[in-house]
């Protein structure tokens, strides 16, 4: 019987894991749409729905709680300023999971996690080192 057992582990150690929701967390927030695992996936979409809640809440408590669960200070501003005033009237269901096939090399379920209603601009954001020859064009 799993009473009690609420997460997956992920073949993963317990810092590990809580290091990698707070990267795939301010990752999301930061691009508003990120490709995973299936398990990633959906071990991350409560995680980011309560930082929300925090943020809409507002208020310092609730800002450190959210720094806490995120330890991205660029992100935190865009949660409380941004994102919490998108999600205002919203009573719940700001982030879903779509199912994206297979991973080719391990066959494994892929996943697209996203903000319901993202900027579209904010994909590929600052993402890893600029070409030159693409800053150009």
């Amino acid at each position: 019987m799993r009473h009690k057992v609420a997460h997956r582990k992920l073949g993963r150690t317990t810092e590990h894991r809580m290091a990698m929701l707070k990267n795939m967390s301010a990752s999301l927030i930061k691009h508003e749409q990120i490709t995973t695992t299936l398990p990633k996936a959906k071990e991350l979409r409560p995680y980011v729905e309560k930082l929300v809640t925090l943020a809409k809440k507002g208020g310092l408590s609730n800002r450190r709680l959210a720094h806490a669960r995120l330890q991205d200070d660029t992100q935190l501003v865009k949660l409380f300023d941004v994102i919490a005033a998108r999600y205002a009237t919203r009573q719940g269901g700001y982030v879903r999971v779509l199912k994206a096939g297979f991973r080719a090399s391990d066959q494994a379920a892929m996943a697209v996690i996203e903000f319901v209603d993202r900027d579209v601009s904010a994909k590929g954001q600052d993402s890893g080192p600029v070409n030159a020859e693409a800053e150009a064009a």
